[in-house]
């Protein structure tokens, strides 16, 4: 079950700053290692070659480049490069994501814009080039990286992402009622509160840099009591990428420990 084998899979923000493991690297890795090509990307070289290596070093094939996935121009040659290396591709990762603090009036305008286009445009505009080659190749599988601030405040001023994370959701669901009948399923993976290398810059943005308390803060919002990590996002995307969730489109997949069910 669950298997990948001659898919080509492009993944956006494939690679983790720093020690750990980010979702763009855990799903980049479960991918291959379920048989898929990965062909990834991120806007930092280093992380992404780090990815590539773990994956060939397990046997897995991988390519990866550098792109800015906001940039319409490096979208288009990003898909046009995975097209002329593997010819096809079946399955698309978005998973680039940014969190910046603020309300509509402490937040500079050029935030709220930089937000929307790393959060919101940057998934359109991959489904933009990669919708024409999946509905050409009779199918594919399209699953973008949310959050649950798009679904209710959990705890931060952060307007912006709370806000594009919702219109992400919204993007995946029409967009698959409209491409449903051609074979191309689109939906969206809901994290919670994730445990990844990201979080010691959230806790430098939200909590003056007090790691450990931004941490156990954390751990005791989720009624699991901890957070998830990596691993249980790119789990639940192998299975929305799979051929075993193939009457599965327009939909949410929760990853949270619970904490949306707790703080209806």
């Amino acid at each position: 079950m669950l298997k990948l084998d001659k898919k080509v899979a492009l993944v956006t923000g494939c690679g983790t700053v720093g020690e750990g493991w980010g979702n763009g690297k855990a799903i980049s890795v479960l991918l291959a290692r379920q048989g898929a090509s990965v062909y990834g990307c991120d806007l930092n070289a280093e992380a992404a070659q780090a990815t590539k290596t773990l994956i060939e070093a397990e046997g897995g094939v991988a390519h990866v480049e550098v792109c800015n996935v906001t940039k319409a121009a490096e979208v288009k040659a990003l898909v046009d490069a995975c097209m002329a290396k593997y010819g096809r591709i079946d399955i698309l990762i978005n998973s680039v994501g940014r969190s910046e603090p603020g309300d509509p009036v402490t937040m500079d305008e050029e935030v709220w814009d930089e937000q929307m286009d790393v959060n919101l445009k940057s998934a359109f505009l991959l489904c933009k080039h990669v919708l024409p080659i999946m509905e050409r190749q009779g199918g594919g599988s399209i699953v973008n990286i949310s959050s649950i601030a798009g679904l209710r405040y959990v705890g931060k001023p952060q307007v912006a992402y709370a806000a594009s994370k919702a219109a992400l959701m919204q993007m995946t669901q029409t967009t698959a009622v409209i491409y449903a009948a051609r074979g191309i399923r689109l939906n969206s993976v809901v994290p919670g509160l994730i445990f990844t290398p990201l979080v010691k810059r959230l806790a430098d943005k939200y909590a003056k840099g007090d790691f450990d308390g931004f941490v156990a803060h954390r751990h005791n919002q989720v009624p699991m009591g901890r957070m998830g990590d990596a691993w249980d996002v790119a789990n639940a995307v192998l299975f929305l990428a799979s051929d075993e969730s193939r009457y599965i489109t327009g939909q949410q997949l929760v990853v949270d420990g619970g904490i949306t069910a707790a703080t209806r």
